[in-house]
């Protein structure tokens, strides 16, 4: 081969990899955004989490798809809320379904993730559990010291398993903690490689088969340490597209909709995508607290552009206990969290 074909074939080659990386990182306007409005450059990518709950009705329906047929989706499946915030922090992907907890981490240093909150998708209840395996021994959480706990870092369930141990007076240097992504829970549970895991659905339902339930969400949010499931979108995609992300909040209202009014028709979509059946994905949806829309512009939670609501203060306070938990460095004030509170068009396009 000659040197100067050698050469123009090692500039293709570069430029085609130079090409994959940036279409990789983007630079959170839906992968570019502006051109000329065709699909090509119009592509949102949209990370989810596979537990039971309307984004994965929205999913399932092409309810996104249908209200913005200018726009390519792309639907990427994460396992945690750490690998979302490492996303947003390499920009790509401009919404996404992530913890309340993941949150408080991102909208503190060393993160400052530049991204809003504009969705409440669920209130942690019964669908995230702290379970003892069978035959350890473990009957309160007391007794977890020099046990080995699963459960994966950064995630609300981390949060809401230091909020279990500090509960109970349980130092985090008693027990050991493993950090694991809920497929491989299960496997390690199944190898009776840990002792116990703080997890949520559907992987929960599963270890529970052959474990005892320690404690919920639901009891640690009625105890003052509330965690919940959240719509967020690079801020960067709000101002780029801000009909795209009324679309998708829209879409998003109708899936609580649908979980309230019809649970079979949700329970259809939420087994689809997680391969089980009706049955047991209505189950799982009843463990969950799902808001009605016209909820989500109350003082209780994102609030109106007058006034940001409690959701801000709850990130807050998530953010402090993490500091205390030596988790995170600094706490982000109130004006700045309630800053990253997207509540434009609140409460109207919601109910619209």
């Amino acid at each position: 081969m000659s040197r100067p074909r050698l050469t123009r074939l090692l500039s293709v080659a570069l430029a085609a990899a130079t090409a994959a990386v940036l279409a990789a990182c983007g630079n959170g306007t839906a992968s570019g955004g502006g051109g000329d409005g065709g699909t090509a450059d119009r592509t949102i990518r949209v990370a989810y989490q596979a537990f039971p709950s309307g984004d994965l009705i929205v999913k399932n329906k092409g309810w996104l798809e249908q209200a913005l047929p200018g726009y390519t989706i792309k639907w990427t499946k994460f396992d945690s809320g750490a690998s979302i915030n490492t996303a947003f922090v390499a920009k790509s992907v401009d919404i996404a379904a992530i913890g309340s907890s993941p949150v408080a981490r991102g909208l503190s240093a060393p993160l400052n993730i530049p991204y809003q909150v504009a969705f409440v998708l669920d209130v942690a209840g019964d669908n995230e559990a702290l379970v003892a395996r069978d035959g350890t021994g473990i009957s309160s959480v007391a007794d977890l010291r020099g046990k080995k706990v699963a459960t994966p870092f950064a995630s609300t369930s981390h949060y809401s398993l230091l909020a279990a141990l500090d509960q109970a007076g349980v130092p985090e240097s008693a027990v050991n903690l493993v950090d694991l992504e809920p497929q491989d829970i299960l496997a390690s549970w199944t190898r009776g490689d840990i002792d116990a895991a703080y997890v949520w659905l559907p992987t929960l339902d599963e270890i529970k088969k052959t474990g005892k339930t320690l404690i919920s969400s639901r009891e640690l949010a009625t105890a003052g340490k509330p965690t919940l499931d959240l719509g967020v979108v690079s801020t960067a995609f709000v101002q780029a597209h801000p009909d795209a992300v009324d679309a998708w909040r829209k879409a998003e209202a109708r899936a609580l909709d649908l979980i309230a009014d019809d649970p079979d028709a949700a329970a259809q979509a939420v087994g689809a995508e997680l391969n089980i059946g009706k049955d047991e994905a209505k189950a799982q949806l009843s463990q969950g607290v799902f808001l009605k829309p016209a909820d989500l512009a109350s003082p209780e939670w994102l609030g109106t552009p007058d006034k940001a609501g409690g959701l801000a203060q709850n990130l807050v306070s998530a953010a402090q206990f993490l500091k205390d938990q030596q988790k995170i460095d600094t706490v982000p004030d109130l004006a700045t969290v309630e800053r990253a509170i997207y509540t434009k068009g609140l409460p109207g396009v919601l109910t619209s």
